[in-house]
């Protein structure tokens, strides 16, 4: 494959032009933003993989050969075409490339049961799937079980086979008419509440979303982002990726997390940012404390950005102690970045998600009030810090940064879209400066004994006991009190603990109510590849 498109400079603070008014129009498609960066920064680097750099030409040219070989394998507009793949250049090319002939890429979750796959195969309906030899069997084994029987395509592990395998197609040069409310993606949840849907997200979604994030996250051509988050969730690829690439930044990607590697890799490839979810940060917080004083060096860092699950506040305080911020961010499947905490604020407001983002209205409403028409509902007031009882209500957005709804899901898509606005499902609180605390899942707060109970709430409580490295708290039905709490622990490694101690311990900074009334302990608590605890598998035990 050739790199035949001009090699020049851009400033830092360039940034692709804006869509027009038409209704349909290339600059609408995110396909139109590589070719922009590509005609703008030649051979700047655009991914960095395997310690090798892919230009921004040659970004182009794999998407415009990958959408030609597409085509010639009856892949046409509105047709899905599925990534069933570990995070790999040809993720992004697959992206991009079905963006461009006006396809709908599917990402799929590699950690998915067979069942599971299979179903989303089945409802999905794809085309053709993206996968490779050790993930092969598996996905023809769902198609069978699906009764949907896509193409084929497995990729090389190696990135320069892939090259290889693309320079033999021919490439499609012309980018897609779209309109902002075409679909360009399908993402299905992640499954904490058991079925998954598959939220549909338009074209327009993919740059308001970008947008947020260059202004979020500081994004020019001079940004270099470590991505070791799944691109095959929200958090890897439209939070980190998407956005870096709109903004013509360079995007480092790893296979998988690896704590030693995250830290070798920011030192030699000056990295600005990364996005991880809790569990990474736990990593790699015990990978810094193991390294020799002086030995790792983190002064190209900017700020690392958590998502997926909610920071506590002691790991941001940690981070902080080896002089490096650690900020929150708040989204969905279905919105993508909702809010952001900036770094100033880090410490100060640690425990929030911060302020909404620009491209969007978020408000928290009063959860009585949902049921009625949306011009009843009624905002929760805004609370100070030192309010001993803060209002709490579910979190709800419209704007352009939203999805469609559902694929072929209409029930759903009526449950969670009323007039434009999205019910997220997330409960939480707001004060005087704006700033939003999640409080918990619509779906898990419970009623015990006619009181109120925030699961999040005491998660909270109980990470500040020094025995408890994570807990999970669910309701179950009980013949006197309605629900009560029941607590899943995972205790600190060498730590001693029993149920009664436990118990003693929240009645200090918990009403009775709110203490669960069992503790059982596991080894770890079930989760998506996001980092969200499964409560439901929880629940059913």
């Amino acid at each position: 494959m050739t790199e035949s498109l001009p090699d020049t400079n851009a400033t830092e603070d360039a940034v692709p032009p804006q869509p027009v008014d038409d209704s349909a129009s290339v600059a609408h498609n995110p396909a139109n933003w590589i070719h922009h960066w590509a005609t703008c920064l030649g051979s700047r680097a655009a991914i960095v993989f395997d310690g090798r750099e892919s230009s921004w030409i040659d970004f182009e040219n794999r998407v415009a050969a990958l959408a030609g070989a597409l085509r010639s394998r009856g892949v046409e507009a509105g047709d899905r075409v599925a990534i069933h793949l570990a995070n790999h250049p040809a993720y992004l090319d697959a992206v991009f490339a079905a963006a461009r002939i006006g396809a709908i890429s599917l990402p799929i979750n590699l950690r998915l049961t067979a069942p599971e796959l299979a179903f989303i195969l089945g409802d999905a309906e794809p085309t053709l799937v993206l996968t490779d030899d050790e993930h092969e069997g598996a996905v023809r084994t769902a198609s069978e079980r699906s009764g949907c029987e896509p193409a084929l395509w497995c990729v090389p592990e190696r990135f320069e086979a892939w090259r290889d395998e693309l320079a033999t197609a021919e490439p499609e040069h012309e980018i897609a008419r779209v309109s902002p409310e075409d679909p360009m993606m399908i993402m299905y949840s992640s499954g904490t509440t058991g079925t998954p849907k598959g939220a549909i997200l338009p074209h327009r979604k993919a740059l308001y979303n970008a947008l947020n994030a260059m202004n979020c996250f500081a994004i020019t051509p001079a940004s270099r982002c470590l991505v070791v988050a799944p691109l095959f969730h929200s958090l890897g690829l439209h939070i980190l990726s998407i956005p870096l690439l709109y903004g013509g930044g360079t995007l480092v990607l790893h296979r998988r997390f690896d704590a030693e590697q995250v830290l070798v890799t920011i030192a030699r490839d000056r990295i600005r940012y990364m996005g991880g979810v809790p569990t990474h940060y736990e990593r790699l917080l015990d990978a810094l404390d193991r390294a020799p004083e002086g030995a790792v060096d983190l002064t190209s860092l900017a700020f690392l950005f958590g998502a997926g699950a909610a920071i506590e506040p002691a790991t941001v305080r940690a981070f902080a102690a080896h002089g490096v911020v650690l900020k929150q961010g708040y989204g969905q499947t279905e919105t993508s970045m909702l809010c952001c905490l900036e770094e100033d604020d880090a410490m100060r407001k640690a425990g929030s998600v911060g302020r909404a983002l620009e491209h969007m209205t978020l408000r928290i409403i009063d959860r009585e009030s949902l049921s009625g028409p949306v011009e009843g509902w009624r905002d929760v007031r805004p609370t100070a810090a030192d309010d001993p009882a803060p209002e709490v209500g579910e979190i709800v957005v419209r704007g352009p940064i939203t999805m469609l709804g559902y694929w072929r899901n209409d029930a759903a898509t009526r449950e969670t879209l009323r007039d434009g606005w999205v019910l997220t499902g997330d409960l939480g609180r707001i004060d005087e400066e704006g700033f939003v605390t999640l409080t918990g899942r619509s779906k898990e707060m419970f009623i015990s004994g006619g009181e109120n109970v925030y699961p999040a709430e005491i998660e909270a409580a109980y990470a500040e006991h020094p025995a408890v490295r994570e807990i999970a708290v669910v309701a179950v039905a009980d013949p006197d009190w309605g629900e009560v709490g029941h607590a899943f622990v995972v205790c600190e490694p060498g730590s001693e603990i029993d149920p009664s101690s436990l118990a003693e311990w929240g009645s200090r900074v918990l009403a009775s109510f709110k203490i669960p009334r069992e503790f059982f302990f596991v080894e770890a608590l079930p989760r998506t590849g996001s980092g969200k605890v499964q409560k439901f598998r929880l629940a059913n035990r």
